[in-house]
């Protein structure tokens, strides 16, 4: 009989611990599922924010801000001129908003750029010492003056300068617009085409009120 006995209870032990190796295996593999499918989400979250951040701008967003740099840094060389050859008070106001309005935009742009690993253009007409600059290097910009163009607003003065200076912008003004009518229409990147809006915007408002002091309204 005590041999019975011992004999039952060692296979009651035994399956025991069959059963609770068999619980702790499965515990573990269920951690391990659970583990793995946390890494398999970071894995998958990690990748839809590459991806986020791949589609956040497109060739459009690049291209506009590497063409608009060059277009902002000449209008505040045209913009800087005024304040000594402008005979007219509305001239030099104006050039003076243009500046304050344009060069911060310069900054934002560069800053674009800079975050996509992209190059950051300058116009040559902003680099008046530097040696060999042409100032036609960006000439086929919408808008853009060339050398020559610019060599005649430097050496205008007084009413002349104005004439001259309002005559350009209009025209700076209206390639301005027309690359920024692009970016809205093709543009991916938020902060861009809400800048080429408020571009538009300023700018057209502006042509009008050239055009005014210029006696063509």
């Amino acid at each position: 009989m005590g041999n019975t006995l011992t004999l039952t209870r060692r296979a009651a032990l035994a399956a025991t611990a069959v059963t609770a190796t068999l619980v702790l295996a499965a515990c573990g593999n269920g951690s391990d599922s659970a583990s793995s499918g946390h890494e398999g989400h970071s894995s998958a979250s990690s990748s839809a924010s590459a991806d986020a951040t791949t589609a956040a701008h497109n060739a459009q967003d690049v291209s506009f801000a590497q063409g608009m740099i060059p277009h902002h840094q000449q209008a505040l060389e045209m913009a800087k001129l005024a304040a000594d050859r402008a005979s007219s008070a509305e001239v030099k106001d104006l050039a003076a908003r243009i500046e304050k309005a344009q060069d911060p935009e310069i900054q934002t742009m560069s800053g674009w750029l800079k975050s996509w690993g992209k190059d950051v253009t300058t116009s040559d007409s902003s680099m008046e010492s530097m040696p060999g600059m042409d100032h036609s290097a960006h000439s086929d910009m919408p808008g853009m003056m060339d050398s020559k163009d610019m060599a005649k607003l430097e050496k205008a003065s007084g009413a002349d300068f104005d004439t001259m200076f309002l005559t350009m912008m209009i025209e700076h003004h209206k390639g301005a617009i027309e690359m920024a009518t692009t970016e809205k229409d093709k543009g991916e990147y938020g902060p861009a085409t809400s800048m080429s809006d408020g571009i538009s915007t300023a700018q057209t408002a502006e042509i009008t009120e050239m055009n005014k002091l210029l006696g063509k309204n």
